[in-house]
């Protein structure tokens, strides 16, 4: 498996350490608050045998500057950070992908910014806080693996981790969110290994407490595609659902053997949908 290429990116917000991977269109990466490094990502590698990824560490993440002002940590402030890094890398639109708080920037992202989208794809998120909306979700007190999960992401912010203590921890956790968990060692097989970013992550955790752009997704113009896990206990899929009803012009895919990571769950079918979806967005730009 080859290595992504790194390139520090001197924009007008700072520097950013982006890594690049495959040929084609452009589309852009990011997650609220993993930091990458050159093994890649695997929702970011599900789109490098067909486009040039992007894959982006946000501001405290890797390499990527560090923030001077608390707000600079906001999925706001990181639509914002995307943007300097879409015009530095002189790009007059690109595809935005984001799984997970990469689909809740995302959707930030559409909101504000559509006219610099050529496509939008959301990926197991939500519009609105979820953790104390559902009791489908394991971040809800009254799921009852929410205290287990909430000291696996505790243990993970001890830096002192040694790197076998921190994957096996990791592994624990991700298996909370996979539909057949004994399928873990066939999905995550390849060697991408990436850090949580403790600085982002407990920001995360308070702006996503007053998060909610549901009344503001009409905005959203350019072309969406959703999908969700019947399964998700992240992001549990009514989110999804709600996602879609609010966006015009956005397509739907609902994964019946997935949790959150549809894209290796579901690789196949993950596979021919964005495909589809990317086809007729093409399709529809010849015809304008």
């Amino acid at each position: 498996m080859s290595k992504w290429n790194t390139k520090l990116l001197h924009t007008s917000r700072g520097i950013f350490e982006v890594f690049i991977k495959g040929e084609g269109q452009p589309i852009c990466v990011t997650h609220h608050y993993s930091e990458f490094n050159d093994s890649g990502d695997y929702f970011a590698d599900s789109f490098t045998d067909r486009y040039q990824v992007y894959l982006v560490n946000l501001k405290e993440a890797g390499n990527s500057s560090k923030a001077i002002h608390p707000h600079e940590l906001s999925m706001f402030d990181a639509v914002y950070d995307l943007e300097a890094i879409r015009e530095t890398l002189g790009f007059s639109v690109w595809t935005y992908a984001g799984h997970s708080t990469g689909g809740m920037i995302g959707l930030l992202y559409g909101i504000h910014f559509s006219s610099s989208l050529s496509s939008l794809i959301i990926v197991g998120s939500a519009a609105r806080k979820y953790a104390n909306s559902s009791p489908t979700c394991i971040y809800h007190e009254e799921h009852p693996k929410f205290d287990y999960m909430q000291h696996l992401i505790e243990t993970l912010k001890n830096s002192d981790l040694t790197s076998d203590e921190r994957a096996t921890i990791t592994k624990e956790r991700t298996k909370l969110s996979i539909h057949k968990p004994e399928k873990y060692d066939e999905f995550f097989s390849l060697p991408i290994t990436k850090k949580m970013s403790a600085s982002r992550m407990n920001f995360f955790i308070r702006e996503e407490m007053i998060f909610d752009v549901t009344r503001q997704l009409h905005n959203i113009t350019t072309p969406t595609l959703i999908i969700g896990g019947v399964h998700d206990v992240q992001c549990p899929i009514s989110f999804s659902e709600e996602i879609k009803e609010e966006i015009s012009h956005s397509t739907f895919v609902r994964f019946n053997e997935s949790n959150h990571y549809p894209f290796l769950e579901e690789a196949q079918l993950y596979k021919e949908e964005i495909q589809k979806f990317i086809n007729k967005v093409v399709a529809s730009e010849n015809l304008a």
